[in-house]
C-alpha cells in the first residue's frame, strides 16, 4: 500500500540480511523523518553500507522490510528511483568517459535534471569538463559524483561515507550542499560518515549500528546527553569499583579514574558519591568522543606509557 503521505521518508521493520551464516544487518527497525538530516554511524563492518544497499533495492533482505518514499525497497519503480539521489562509497566513475559526457549521460535518466546545479558543483570543485574520469583526483571524483547526485534535485539524498578523499575545503562544500538540499521543503538526507565532526554539524538525528544491531536512534543532543564522562580523584590509588550500570569504559591514571557511562542517572550518582573521593567533576563530550566510547572496546584501560621510565 502506498505511503506517499507518511511522515517518514524511510521506515524499516525487522530488516535483516545474512551473508552465509553471518547477520550483517539484524532486525533493524527505525524511521527517518521527512525533511531531516539523518546520520548513520558505526565502525567498519557494522552494516552501514549493507543497510543503504538494502534500502535502495540493490540487495534483497533475508527477512524484514523497508519502505522508501512510500514504496517497498524490494520493488522501487523507476519513478521512485528518480526521486532518490545516491552517492556511492568510493565515488565510482567511468574512467574512459569525459566529465561533460558523463553529465549528459546521467541527465538522460532524470526528467528533473538541473544543468545549472551540475555545472555549479563542477566549478566549486574546479573540475575541467574535458578531463576523463581516470585522470581525476579522489576529491575531484567525489565532486563529480556529488554533482551528478544533486543535479536531479532528489527528494531523498543518500550518501555512503561521502567525505572519503576530500580535503577540508571540499568537505565544507559537501556540508553546504547537504544544508542546501534540506532547505527545500520535504527534502531528506541519509548519510553515513566516519567524520563525526561533520555529522555533529549537520545531522538532526543519528542511528548507531554495532555489529549489525541498532544500539541507539535519537537526536544528536540526546545521544551526547546519554553518554557522560566523569573524572574521579582520590588521595591514593583508585579503589576497586562496585558494579556501575551503563559503564562503558574506565581510564586509570595515578590517583584518578575517568569513567564513561551510558544513561547516567541519580542511582549512578549515588554509587559514585559513596566512593572515598577527593573530588568528582564532569567532562563535556562531543559527538565523536561519545560515539567512540559507546561503540569502542569495553573495559579497563591505562595510559600506555604509565609505569615506564622516561628515556633520555
Amino acid at each position: 500500500m502506498s505511503q506517499t503521505n507518511a511522515p517518514e521518508a524511510i521506515r524499516t521493520d525487522g530488516l535483516t540480511r545474512y551473508f552465509g551464516s553471518e547477520a550483517v544487518v539484524k532486525d533493524l527497525t527505525l524511521a527517518v523523518p521527512r525533511g531531516s538530516v539523518f546520520g548513520l554511524l558505526g565502525r567498519n563492518g557494522s552494516g552501514k553500507t549493507t543497510t543503504i544497499r538494502l534500502l535502495l533495492g540493490l540487495l534483497a533482505p533475508t527477512r524484514g522490510s523497508a519502505v522508501v518514499l512510500g514504496s517497498p525497497c524490494t520493488n522501487l519503480s523507476p519513478e521512485t528511483r528518480a526521486r532518490i539521489g545516491y552517492l556511492a562509497e568510493g565515488h565510482p566513475v567511468f574512467g574512459w568517459m569525459r566529465v561533460a559526457a558523463f553529465g549528459r549521460f546521467q541527465a538522460g535518466f532524470y526528467p528533473t535534471w538541473n544543468e545549472d546545479v551540475f555545472q555549479g558543483v563542477l566549478r566549486f570543485f574546479q573540475i575541467d569538463a574535458r578531463r576523463r574520469g581516470r585522470d581525476l583526483s579522489r576529491g575531484e571524483r567525489a565532486g563529480l559524483c556529488l554533482a551528478a547526485t544533486l543535479a536531479p534535485d532528489p527528494e531523498l539524498l543518500v550518501l555512503d561515507d561521502p567525505a572519503i578523499g576530500l580535503d577540508p575545503v571540499a568537505r565544507r562544500g559537501l556540508l553546504e550542499a547537504l544544508l542546501y538540499v534540506t532547505r527545500r521543503e520535504g527534502r531528506t538526507v541519509l548519510f553515513s560518515s566516519h567524520v563525526l565532526a561533520d555529522v555533529e554539524r549537520v545531522a538532526d538525528r543519528v542511528a548507531v549500528l554495532d555489529r549489525g544491531v541498532l544500539r541507539a536512534c535519537c537526536t544528536v543532543d540526546a545521544f551526547r546527553e546519554r553518554v557522560r564522562r566523569v573524572v574521579l580523584r582520590f588521595s591514593g590509588a583508585p579503589p576497586t569499583l562496585p558494579e556501575i550500570p551503563g559503564l562503558l569504559s574506565r581510564w586509570i591514571t595515578d590517583g584518578e579514574l575517568r569513567l564513561t557511562i551510558a544513561n547516567y542517572d541519580a542511582a549512578v550518582q549515588r554509587i559514585l558519591e559513596g566512593l572515598p573521593l577527593e573530588r568528582m567533576t564532569a567532562e563535556p563530550l562531543g559527538l565523536e568522543e561519545a560515539f567512540l566510547d559507546y561503540v569502542g572496546d569495553r573495559g579497563e584501560r591505562t595510559f600506555f606509557l604509565q609505569g615506564r621510565r622516561a628515556e633520555a
